[in-house]
Order: C-alpha cells, then structure tokens, then sequence
C-alpha cells in the first residue's frame, strides 16, 4: 500500500508540472497584456514589460516561475494590486472559499444520504417519489439560480441572513451560499446513495442477515451502509473540487472574497500571475482530493487494499 500511495504521490506531481506548463502555454496565446491602459505609450509598455520579465523568452519565463513557486513566491499582480505580492492576495480568500466549499460539501454528503437511504428503504413509495424529484430537481438547477431565489425570499424578504459577505459575521453570512452550493452535492449523493443501497440491499449476504433477526437499523448501518459508500466516495471527490470550483458565481452573487471571485477579476484584467496561480490552486486541489479518493478506498473496503498489495 504504501508504494502505491507514492507511486500516486509522484503521478500527481507530474500531472500538477504539466498542468502549470499548459497554463503557461494558453496564457502565451491570450489576446491582449496585463498593460492595456491606453494612456500607457508603447515605450512605456516595452520598459514594464522589461521590468517584469515579460520580455524573456517563453522557456525562461516558465522554468523561472516554477522555481520561485516552489517557494511559495506566486509573483507579483501587474494590474488587480500592482506589485502586491500574489500569495498574500491568494491565501485570505482560499481560505474563505475552502471553509464554504466544505461546509457545503459536509451539509450535502449528510442530508444527501440521509435522502437515498430513505428512499431505498421506502422503495417504490410516494417517499422514494419525492426523494427523486428532489434529485431531479438539485441536478438540472445550476447553483446560481437557487442563489439567487434564497438571496431574495431568505435573505430581502425574510431577512433571516445577510445577503452579502460580511467579514465581521462570517458564519450568518456563510448560509446562504453554503445551502445554494449544497443542493447539488444534495441530489447527486441522493442517487447514488438510493441506487446502491437498493442493490445491496437485496445482495444474498444482507437477505441473510435479515434472516438472522438482525434490527434494521443495524443491518443498514453495519452491513449496507459500508458498502454502499465505496462507489459514493467516488462522486465526493470529483463534486468536492466542483464545489470550490464552480463556486465563483455563488460568490459573485453573495460578495464573498474567495478565490473564484478573485480569478473572474483576474482573467478580466489580464493579470496573469494570479491567473496561473488560482487555476493552480484549483488544479492542486482536484489532485490532492483524488489521491485522498484513491487511499480511502483500502481503507473502506479490505479487498482493494489486498489486491494493491498484490499489485
């Protein structure tokens, strides 16, 4: 197990190398430069462009940024706050986009399997009906479209929470868009969850239990809940990097300064050193959390861990 843990540790930082020269590479062909103000004349463009060492070749300027980003020196912002150190810009609103993007992620998982395990027990009912048409429902909504109706009913109507970011009552605050992103998370853990634990349920071993006597609440949670969650931690992973990435329109609309607001401002300015560095982030992310992924499944199911032992 644990040459398999580094033979993935070392893949993931392959992939993450490559990852940053593509980025290079697409920013190369963007239209445009971080200095597109038309009071700039082109010899004040050309002595900026020098300074920043834009003018250096691709190669260089790749090779010498990987080098300062491993340690920890992400450049410095041409257009957004110029000559700001870009880690100091990145880690207060990473922060702030990780704390809502798992809040969502830890509210969806519970009430998401809470939702399927019912169904499945309710199968073929009115209750496994409405749970369904609740996931129809969290699945074809985009995000923002229920951020929007709680910003209006819950936020300006009721006035239950606030509608915009305060820094100052970061958990009233954190509501709102923790509920939008979640529904998502919500309907797809609610599928998967109903779909499996139906199965399993009716699998020989669980039947047989059954025979045994053994409580319901107890076959469900020791018997079919256990199994059922090797293919859900699957879809947690992906939908986890999925929250904190498709949250920058969530974040748009409720004002918070997370890292998708910050590389929506950015890819509009042209300020391509907190461009690579948020898609960076973003990247670095999906990896870790699919590695994480990968290690929880010997540790749920014994037979994966033999069979990567074996391997």
């Amino acid at each position: 197990m644990s040459k398999y843990i580094l033979k993935r540790i070392l893949i993931s930082l392959a992939t993450l190398f490559v990852i940053l020269f593509v980025l290079f590479l697409m920013l190369e062909f963007m239209p445009g430069s971080p200095f597109n103000d038309e009071k700039l004349t082109e010899a004040q463009r050309i002595l900026l462009n020098a300074k920043y060492g834009l003018d250096q070749p691709f190669f260089v300027r790749f090779f010498n940024y990987a080098g300062n980003m491993l340690k920890g020196d992400f450049g410095v912002s041409y257009v957004i706050n110029k000559n700001f150190a870009v880690t100091s810009m990145v880690v207060d609103r990473f922060f702030v986009t990780i704390r809502i993007g798992l809040q969502a992620m830890i509210l969806g998982s519970i009430v998401g399997l809470v939702l399927g395990i019912i169904a499945a027990i309710k199968h073929n009912t009115w209750v496994d009906t409405l749970c369904s048409v609740i996931s129809i429902i969290g699945v074809s909504v985009p995000s923002y479209v229920f951020a929007l109706a709680l910003a209006y009913y819950v936020g300006f109507k009721m006035g239950l929470f606030p509608i915009l970011y305060n820094p100052a009552i970061p958990e009233q605050s954190s509501v709102l868009p923790t509920i939008a992103l979640s529904l998502f998370t919500i309907a797809n853990v609610a599928r998967f969850t109903r779909s499996e634990m139906i199965d399993v349920l009716g699998s020989d071993y669980v039947q047989l239990a059954q025979s045994k006597g053994i409580k319901e609440w107890k076959l469900i949670i020791k018997h079919a809940l256990r199994n059922t969650l090797i293919p859900i931690i699957t879809v947690m992973g992906p939908l986890l990097v999925g929250l904190l990435t498709g949250s920058m329109v969530v974040e748009k609309i409720f004002g918070i300064p997370g890292l998708g607001s910050l590389m929506v401002l950015a890819i509009q300015n042209n300020d391509y050193n907190v461009v690579i560095a948020c898609a960076f982030i973003y990247s670095a992310l999906y990896i870790f959390t699919m590695l994480i992924v990968d290690i929880l499944y010997g540790v749920i199911d014994p037979r994966i861990r033999v069979a990567k032992k074996g391997a």
